[in-house]
């Protein structure tokens, strides 16, 4: 089977990755290629989209008098506008295809950083501006539900749980890369508007936003010049909507705010959290690590789930996620033998537990619309042919809306953080939520999707 020549070379009029042949001669280098490049900008979109993380943790130390609870809301609101944002974002790539669309949501991230870059020299800046810097900073999280949804158009069934991992995984290691990089970069006169503190070092910033401008523009123009769009799986809005009809949608939606809800909640507080517990730590220089071991076991995940399925991953990892969880509670300041070592350590094997559960619970995802789709269209007389497009364009449709129920971890877990050290002066009380959510995820899994066949997963 070969690829018919096309006046749009960027447009794949034929497309077969199921079948061996074609994905051995054809497919393969193309989907790689489409892959490697979604990944760059998917990377470059989770930087910007944490930006605050960095960014909060410094401004008052640069002449903003910010309290608490306010900085831990604007590490908090990128993500809550990014939850929103995937709705729509994950329903528009049948609509306007990958690649135009992957070029256009790349470079509108520009903006935002532009302008926190220009607000964060001016301490007389107004609270408000921040407000409104950090929703548009939630375009960029709302970024993984497009690009998840068209990476699994390129990629047959038995590879979705490697190719979904090593998307998300790789672009949540976006996280990491801002984290260690926006300490050093704002310790270099690359721009003006350094402010020098009282110990007499100086920090520069706005550098933490503009260095991400030009990347941005080259992993723009790499996506215009180097993807594809599929030809027939384009959908309308309409044609896309019934899928929000299934109770799985739902129920594997509330097991993936769990686990990446939980990453990227994570990866927005922690080092705020880190500070209020232990200020005598410069937590900013380690915060980086915790989304590092989350992003690279998103890709173990999924690829583990490939090969022992993603239910069976997916219990055993909220089994561990409950117990780093409760854990927790005995390393806090005022528990005997606590220290700021023994918080970090439980902080990390959530991390890497929130990042596994994630590429195992997008393998689910993948797995069970897949089969319950073609399952349904089969039933109701339709093709094999028939029912294998609708299975790839909702499950599509299904992955993206599910990242949206995903993305609202960010906000609540921060702002849970925050609201309790406001009225308690302690996070105890958001932490026992948390742990009785990780409680309620592990039976559901094990109860709705535990006893599936093997070959069901």
């Amino acid at each position: 089977m070969s690829q018919k020549k096309t006046s749009q070379p960027s447009l794949l009029r034929e497309w077969s990755p199921e079948d061996a042949q074609f994905w051995q001669q054809t497919g393969q280098k193309i989907a790689r290629r489409n892959l490697w490049i979604s990944v760059s900008a998917l990377l470059l979109a989770f930087c910007v989209w944490m930006l605050f993380s960095a960014i909060a943790v410094n401004l008052n130390r640069v002449g903003f008098t910010f309290t608490v609870d306010q900085l831990f809301l604007l590490t908090a609101l990128p993500s809550l506008s990014g939850a929103l944002f995937r709705v729509p974002y994950s329903f528009i790539v049948p609509v306007l295809g990958g690649r135009l669309w992957t070029v256009i949501s790349t470079a509108i991230l520009v903006v935002p950083c532009l302008w926190l870059g220009f607000a964060v020299q001016d301490p007389t800046t107004p609270y408000a501006v921040f407000i409104t810097i950090a929703l548009l900073c939630g375009l960029a999280g709302a970024n993984f539900a497009s690009s998840m949804g068209n990476i699994s158009l390129f990629f047959p069934k038995r590879q979705q749980g490697s190719a979904l991992g090593i998307n998300g995984g790789l672009g949540n290691l976006g996280v990491s890369v801002m984290q260690l990089l926006a300490p050093l970069v704002i310790a270099v006169p690359f721009v003006t508007g350094g402010v020098t503190l009282p110990d007499g070092s100086t920090l520069w910033l706005a550098n933490a936003a503009w260095i991400w401008v030009p990347l941005l523009i080259i992993a723009s123009l790499a996506a215009w010049f180097g993807m594809n769009d599929i030809a027939g799986f384009r959908a309308s809005l309409r044609e896309q909507l019934p899928v929000l009809k299934s109770a799985h949608l739902w129920i594997l939606g509330m097991l993936y705010l769990a686990t990446f809800g939980s990453f990227i909640g994570f990866s927005a507080g922690f080092a705020m959290l880190a500070k209020t517990q232990y200020p005598e730590v410069d937590i900013i220089h380690l915060a980086f690590f915790g989304p590092l071991l989350g992003a690279l076991a998103r890709s173990a995940g999924g690829m583990m789930s490939d090969k022992f399925g993603g239910v069976r991953v997916t219990t055993l990892n909220f089994l561990l996620m409950t117990l780093f969880s409760a854990l927790l509670f005995l390393t806090l300041p005022g528990s005997r033998g606590a220290t700021f070592f023994s918080f970090y350590v439980v902080f990390m094997g959530l991390f890497l537990t929130a990042g596994l559960g994630s590429g195992s619970t997008y393998q689910m995802i993948a797995v069970i619309f897949r089969q319950i789709t073609q399952q349904r269209m089969l039933a109701a007389g339709h093709s094999a042919e028939e029912a294998q497009h609708t299975a790839v364009t909702d499950t599509a449709a299904a992955l993206g809306f599910i990242s949206a129920l995903g993305a609202i971890g960010g906000f609540f877990i921060p702002k849970a953080f925050g609201t309790s050290l406001a009225l308690t002066g302690s996070p105890i009380g958001a932490m026992k939520i948390f742990l009785l959510f990780y409680i309620v995820c592990l039976v559901v899994t094990w109860l709705l999707y535990g006893r599936r066949k093997a070959g069901s997963q």
